[in-house]
Parts: C-alpha cells; sequence; structure tokens
C-alpha cells in the first residue's frame, strides 16, 4: 500500500484528461511546476533567514 502502480497512474492521467481536456493538461502542470518552485525558493530564504537569526543569536550571547 501506498505505491502508485501503472494501472493507477494511468487512470488518473485518463481521468485528468477527461476533466480538463487535452489543451489544458499542459498549462496545469507549468503552473504546477512554477508554483513548487517557488515554494522550494521560499523553503531555501526561510532556512537561511532562520540561520542567520541563530549566528546573531549565538554572537550576542558571546559578547554577554
Amino acid at each position: 500500500m501506498g505505491k502508485i502502480g501503472t494501472t493507477e497512474l494511468i487512470l488518473i492521467l485518463v481521468v485528468l484528461l477527461l476533466l480538463f481536456g487535452a489543451k489544458r493538461i499542459p498549462d496545469i502542470a507549468r503552473s504546477v511546476g512554477k508554483s513548487l518552485n517557488q515554494f522550494k525558493i521560499g523553503l531555501k530564504e526561510i532556512d537561511i533567514d532562520e540561520k542567520k537569526s541563530e549566528e546573531k543569536k549565538e554572537r550576542n550571547e558571546g559578547d554577554s
């Protein structure tokens, strides 16, 4: 359980084709890809900000 097999993947693709049509699927896939890319960039920025915050906190504790 948890793994998607070939049959399930084909069924999902057929349902998507019926719901959205052949012309809209590439646009939807492109939009999803751009959204995921922006999400990853945001996560990296948060990680960088957290590291800077930790370094600043460590410097302040060292000065005391």
